[in-house]
């Protein structure tokens, strides 16, 4: 896109790839191939590809299919039968297996021996898993599945920590065309059967406890909680983590794992499905998200081989549990040939830049973690290159939330100038990204780069019309193919519907604001259902917490817009301290100051209110919705599921401002 004439000047990135990344990106490879194949522009860069791979869409998939090799054991019809949302129909007649593509690296001899995984936990020293092994054990428990009964749609659950054999399982359950869903080990009982109730799976890997903060948490009661109300269950398999012995009437991993069966993968449709994910399910039962083989393995070889631009000689780590769709994006760096780092423990043990040694000691080439963390690091005063060799990190990924601009500037100044800032956003519906990393483009501060390939990402007005440089709704006006085939226990859609598709008919809305730049890149300023909106002037929370949190004394904030009934509108900021800071009169002045200079004299807060803590979903994303309903007078029982809160205590706390305001 061009400037207008009268548009202020562009700023200067804060990073440019050189003339050689650019030429050494697999992007670019993939540019030139597939104009020479399909017509793809060879001119223009990034932004020429990306017109063409939404206008020629279903050109653009045939060519990723190509070009990454994937092996349909049945030829497919047409790419793109049925180009409606939802119910898009994507290589019809198709057959094929994720889990074969994710261990296709361990039938090259050269490769049998190195690593496909690296395990560390809070000790720090990484175990490596060969493709070899990870592939026999996956052949191994694949045939212990199907000897179990385990059949295609079946589904096999796991409460497991991020570790090898979490990965194993869920490869196993795929090449048997079964469907895998997960939680981590630190969700309470209530939160996993929440989940695991709505798919009645037949497996259960637990592991039998975790260590965390230097603390091992026994999960013994959990796991007899969740064997007793799982009534579907046909065998459990017990993971010794922490070394006790098997339950009465479980199976011992051990024992499931070590024939040496070539694996057998199931050749299934492209939209069988592949795993089931949780939305965070604040204000009722988590979404179960269902989204396919054939689908997740087209979009996660275009997201992690060309956006990541990861291969074989790169080592991939990302700060995650098996909770979070980020460690099934995770996983899924095994399809590029790439060594894939599992860290399990704590993000800060021993302190908080943990995470910058980890990622030293396994010689990450893609660091992934969260924006908090890195903001965390930035007000700890932590150096991550002045303690730790850093120099095969190319790139540092955040996603969970927006990285502030001071997150840009950190991350510039501590890790390294030549740093690749990928600021990524897309969400567990699609298990993907709508907008991020690319590997050819500048970066500029507090900006996402651009939108994905293949994903016609636009920022819609209320009346359904592109804006560009103007906030908007986040909309996808073309099908991507990782989107859910359906939510479970949906018989006729009319919850996929209403949760994408009822303010836009035939567009997918996603629920947050974003803004496009007239130079292509993207803006997130947060979930447009907790909107601040003043005055008629619209923001997202994530700009208020940028501005507050920059201050040394906030640790963390929520902010919350009510519409009241006499037409009024309160607007509270509620501060967790850093500690020793005091909220007085002073701080509050600095805090409303910073508002009122920084982004927009409407938003200064009506009141600002100290807290224990903010409360997060299981995931670590900030609760504002339900925080909202509580401040409206929604009983705590109903603005909540309670299974999906980190803290429910703190909930009380904003129930009583709620009684206080009311």
């Amino acid at each position: 896109m061009t400037s207008p004439a009268n548009a202020a000047p562009q700023p200067a990135p804060l990073w440019q790839p050189g003339p050689d990344r650019i030429a050494g990106a697999r992007i670019t490879a993939f540019q030139t191939w597939a104009a020479e194949r399909y017509g793809a522009p060879a001119e223009g860069g990034y932004e020429a590809l990306h017109r063409w791979s939404v206008t020629e869409l279903d050109t653009f998939w045939k060519a990723v299919a190509d070009w990454f090799e994937v092996r349909f054991s049945t030829p497919y019809e047409t790419v793109l039968a049925d180009r409606s949302m939802p119910g898009a129909q994507w290589f019809p007649g198709a057959t094929l297996n994720y889990a074969e593509h994710a261990l296709r690296t361990a039938e090259d001899p050269a490769r049998a021996d190195d690593a496909a995984l690296l395990h560390v936990d809070e000790t720090h020293e990484a175990v490596a898993t060969s493709w070899a092994e990870l592939r026999r054990q996956v052949g191994s428990l694949a045939a212990e599945l199907r000897a179990l009964g385990v059949r295609p749609g079946d589904r096999v659950s796991g409460y497991l920590p991020n570790v090898p054999q979490a990965v194993t399982a869920l490869l196993a359950t795929a090449a048997v065309g079964a469907v895998w869903t997960s939680c981590a080990p630190d969700f309470g009982a209530r939160s996993v059967l929440d989940r695991f109730q709505q798919v009645e799976p037949v497996v259960l890997f637990t592991a039998d406890g975790y260590r965390y903060g230097g603390k091992e948490h026994d999960r013994t009661d959990v796991v007899a909680e969740l064997r007793r109300e799982l009534p579907t269950l046909r065998a459990v398999v017990h993971i010794p983590l922490l070394g006790t012995a098997a339950p009465q009437g479980t199976l011992e991993w051990s024992s499931l794992t070590e024939s040496d069966n070539e694996p057998v993968f199931e050749q299934v449709p492209f939209d069988h499905p592949l795993w089931v994910l949780y939305s965070s399910g604040t204000t009722g039962l988590p979404k179960a998200i269902v989204q396919s083989q054939g689908g997740i393995l087209l979009e996660h070889f275009k997201q992690l081989g060309l956006h990541c631009d990861l291969g074989p000689e790169d080592r991939f780590f990302w700060y995650t549990s098996t909770g979070w769709m980020m460690w099934n994006f995770l996983v899924s760096g095994l399809l590029t040939g790439t060594t894939v780092v599992l860290y399990d423990g704590s993000p800060g043990f021993p302190e908080t830049g943990a995470q910058w040694g980890v990622a030293e000691r396994t010689g990450a080439t893609l660091f992934g973690t969260s924006a908090a963390y890195v903001m965390a690091c930035r007000k700890a005063g932590v150096h991550p290159s002045r303690d730790h060799d850093l120099s095969r990190v190319k790139c540092v990924a955040t996603t969970g939330s927006p990285l502030p601009p001071d997150g840009f500037r950190w991350l510039h100044d501590e890790v390294r100038e030549d740093l690749w800032i990928a600021s990524v956003s897309g969400g567990t519906d699609v298990c993907s990204c709508f907008a991020g990393a690319v590997p050819t483009l500048p970066v500029h501060i507090g900006e996402l780069q651009a939108a994905c390939l293949g994903t016609d990402l636009q920022a819609w007005d209320p009346q359904g019309k592109p804006v560009v440089g103007e906030v908007g709704e986040l909309v996808v006006v073309n099908p991507m193919p990782s989107m859910p085939i359906r939510f479970w226990n949906d018989p006729d859609g009319s919850r996929y519907r209403d949760s994408y598709f009822e303010m836009f008919p035939g567009a997918w809305r996603h629920g947050d604001w974003i803004t496009i730049t007239d130079h292509g890149s993207v803006v997130i300023h947060g979930r447009s259902d907790s909107t601040l909106n003043r005055q008629g002037v619209r923001m997202g929370s994530a700009d208020i917490y940028e501005v507050v949190e920059r201050l040394p004394e906030i640790r963390e904030s929520l902010v919350i817009g009510l519409e009241e009934p006499d037409g009024g509108y309160w607007m509270p900021l509620f501060v967790h301290l850093a500690e020793g800071a005091v909220l007085d009169d002073a701080l509050r002045t600095k805090v409303k100051q910073a508002i009122r200079e920084q982004l927009s004299p409407r938003h200064v807060p009506d009141e600002i209110i100290e807290v224990p803590g903010v409360p997060h979903t299981l995931t670590g994303k900030r609760i504002e919705v339900p925080v909202k309903r509580l401040l409206q007078g929604t009983p705590l029982e109903k603005a909540v599921n309670p299974g999906s809160v980190d803290n429910l205590d703190l909930l009380r706390f904003y129930e009583a401002v709620a009684r206080k305001h009311g």
